[in-house]
């Protein structure tokens, strides 16, 4: 055939289509289950785009095949079968940006799990979205406040950085991040409030209730979203939620806002990831998760940030959390997030069973931004922290296998008994930094050492009340967070001596 006659067929095929009609990329459903749907056609959907069935069912294009498109789906209520027809809908799932998302309980979808209604109007954010690039961004040297002592001195967490928790189940991961979250409360000097963000992947719904109403009680959810995917939701949500929780935080960063994220847990989500991809067939690896699971989590968390002035200024805080098995660090998913995070903070089944609450592991815990996110006076203080607690951890191991012990040495164990009892702190009760300065030097500079062990607890929130009511002064100088000279220390030891006296 001349390509002038097959020129003229094109053109009469052309002229029988009407005028304006809209061309659609039409596929049909081959086979259904366990909420994964296979459909042939779709040839020109992308991987990520929203897909559309005929009982109004959405779903997201995930494996793009020769001959087929594979789509996981977005809901379990749905009455597709085979030989129903799907098309592409050309959106990329997004979450809507809006300051009305403060407060509330909504799914990974942006659908409210409160009860009340919700409204969004504003840019969309793709789930899916590149990391800012390094010319975008700045050093991290600002401080993210937990109001626990033994983190703010010895393991501090900056705003834009990736600070890993973990440690095994029912050793207080949770409770960090939740404190934290409750600690924003307080306005710190010349710090911007901080807007939080906890998501919940794959937990029980009665754990998210428990949450919500203690954040509620503390007046915290002024300032948070809970963006929430239960232990009975599908898995294709579970997967969803930590990615719609970054592109709501990404609204707040892009406005020039400091932003946490707390991602409870990661270990969750990537089960949810190997069950989507085992019945998407995808090839197992190790521990029969897909080979893209490192790549996954990276992608995720590589997004946290501190934006420079020229692009907004804000920033974005990771707080991933890990659940380990039989405290193994060294499993797939731990040592896979523990190297994409800028550090971790390992909390140690045995010092929680002990009473040392939080059960931080101070060996092992690590913060690779470390003295630059602190304040002068915490550097200063917390300096010879770690150093007291390690001397006395590796002196209470040998002192197990020797009663004579010269005076040095039982004072230095003397003295890492009151240092770790000053670093218990039970929960929902964050201290402020002049607070936690004041009570980690009287510890350090040996202040404590004639108190004893047992009435350490009771000294330390007396003697914090003291200094509030009897030297606002010293308070006020501490709230700065300058570097302690000679004269503030002498007002620290001044104050330390006239409260021992009364106690």
């Amino acid at each position: 055939m001349k390509a002038e006659e097959l020129l003229q067929q094109i053109e009469k095929r052309l002229s029988t289509v009407s005028v304006g009609a809209k061309y659609e990329n039409v596929g049909e459903v081959e086979s259904v289950g366990d909420g994964i749907v296979r459909t042939n056609g779709l040839s020109k959907v992308g991987f990520g785009e929203i897909v559309e069935f005929e009982d109004g069912t959405k779903g997201l294009a995930f494996n793009l095949e020769e001959d087929s498109v594979s789509i996981i789906l977005l809901s379990e209520n749905n009455s597709i079968k085979e030989g129903d027809k799907v098309k592409s809908t050309g959106q990329i799932l997004s979450s809507i940006g809006s300051d009305e998302l403060l407060g509330r309980v909504i799914g990974p979808l942006q659908n409210p799990l409160d009860g009340k209604k919700l409204q969004l109007k504003g840019k969309a954010y793709p789930l899916e979205r590149m990391a800012p690039g390094i010319v975008e961004r700045e050093p991290v040297d600002t401080p993210v406040k937990t109001g626990i002592k033994a983190i703010d001195a010895m393991i501090p967490i900056g705003r834009g950085q990736r600070e890993l928790l973990i440690g095994d189940r029912n050793t207080g991961k949770t409770a960090l991040a939740i404190d934290t979250i409750i600690n924003q409360k307080k306005k710190d000097l010349g710090l911007r409030q901080l807007i939080c963000i906890y998501c919940a992947i794959g937990q029980k719904r009665s754990n998210i209730a428990r949450t919500v109403g203690k954040l509620q009680e503390e007046g915290a959810m002024d300032y948070t979203v809970i963006v929430a995917s239960g232990a009975s939701d599908p898995a294709s949500l579970q997967f969803l939620a930590p990615f719609a929780a970054t592109a709501m935080g990404e609204y707040f960063m892009e406005k020039g806002q400091d932003v946490l994220v707390v991602y409870d847990d990661l270990s969750k989500h990537a089960w949810a990831y190997r069950q989507l991809s085992l019945l998407l067939r995808r090839p197992a690896g190790r521990e029969a998760y897909p080979g893209d699971i490192f790549y996954l989590h990276s992608r995720l968390l590589e997004r946290s940030s501190r934006m420079s002035d020229k692009y907004g200024g804000g920033s974005l805080t990771s707080l991933p959390i890990i659940e380990t098995q039989a405290g193994d660090s060294s499993a797939y998913i731990p040592t896979n997030v523990i190297s994409i995070t800028d550090g971790q903070i390992y909390l140690e089944n045995d010092l929680f069973n002990s009473g040392i609450r939080p059960a931080i592991n101070a060996g092992l815990s690590v913060s690779r931004v470390g003295g630059a996110a602190q304040t002068k006076g915490m550097k200063q203080v917390g300096a010879p922290l770690r150093l007291e607690l390690a001397q006395y951890r590796s002196l209470a191991a040998f002192v197990q296998f020797g009663s004579d012990l010269d005076e040095q040495t039982r004072n230095k164990i003397e003295r890492g008994k009151r240092v770790t009892e000053v670093l218990k702190q039970p929960q929902y009760s964050p201290l402020d930094e002049a607070s936690e300065i004041a009570i980690i030097y009287a510890a350090t500079s040996g202040g404590l050492d004639d108190i004893p062990v047992d009435r350490i607890k009771e000294f330390e929130s007396r003697f914090i009340e003291f200094i509030k009511v009897k030297n606002k002064k010293l308070i006020d100088v501490l709230k700065k967070g300058e570097k302690l000279d000679d004269k503030i220390q002498d007002e620290l030891d001044k104050s330390l001596a006239i409260f021992k006296k009364a106690f």
